[in-house]
């Protein structure tokens, strides 16, 4: 077990970090990974979205993180949280990095085009913290053309899917948490669907989302 750990969350966590956030990963990292076994309808998803200064993981910063609780299919705005990383203090964001550690639990994670958002993630929360982020990642950008090849057989900007589903784009840039339940209700939709098809569990979802992304990055 030992190993395992060692190998998914790095050699240890930074020494620098106040004992509070020290206890608080600690706990994180100890707890155990949610169930792949679930339906989609039993399940505590976290959408996820990001704001940075850029556009580039390797020399661009985090500026803000939303995350969005979708649970037994169901939006739940009041179980949302934003993370403002503009504070140069590294102790005030180590300690809200491991409060949105703590907020998304072992859930699976939602994000669109999950290799963007997950790169971001990885750096500071090893910049911050000292782990390695190895979470289980939904990319609609790549399964919403999986499900819904009637509207479009390969990814589309984020606001063509929401003007196809009817959702109000709205005027001028959205805030990562406007954004967030935008997204939410997407997955709302895609649960819908892929359960129609026959992709009902949670593991089934996370490889038809891996499957989606290779099959047409390679095609």
């Amino acid at each position: 077990m030992f190993g395992i750990k060692k190998f998914l969350f790095g050699d240890g966590l930074n020494e620098n970090l106040p004992p509070d956030v020290k206890s608080a990963v600690s706990a994180w990292l100890a707890q155990e990974t949610a169930s792949l076994e679930s339906s989609h309808f039993l399940t505590r998803y976290v959408v996820v979205d990001i704001a940075s200064d850029g556009l580039d993981p390797a020399s661009n910063s985090l500026t803000g993180i939303a995350a969005t609780v979708v649970h037994q299919g169901i939006v739940s705005p009041e179980q949302s949280v934003y993370v403002d990383l503009t504070s140069a203090d590294e102790a005030i964001q180590a300690r809200q990095l491991a409060a949105f550690l703590r907020f998304i639990g072992k859930s699976p994670l939602v994000a669109y085009h999950v290799a963007y958002v997950s790169a971001f993630l990885q750096n500071l929360l090893k910049k911050r913290l000292g782990i390695a982020f190895a979470a289980r990642w939904v990319d609609l950008a790549w399964l919403l053309p999986a499900m819904f090849d009637e509207i479009s057989h390969k990814p589309m900007p984020l606001d063509d899917w929401l003007t196809a589903f009817g959702l109000d784009v709205g005027e001028g840039r959205r805030s990562p948490s406007e954004n967030n339940l935008m997204l939410a209700r997407l997955l709302q939709m895609l649960m819908v669907r892929a359960h129609a098809k026959g992709v009902d569990g949670v593991e089934a979802l996370i490889g038809e989302s891996k499957a989606s992304s290779h099959l047409r990055r390679t095609h």
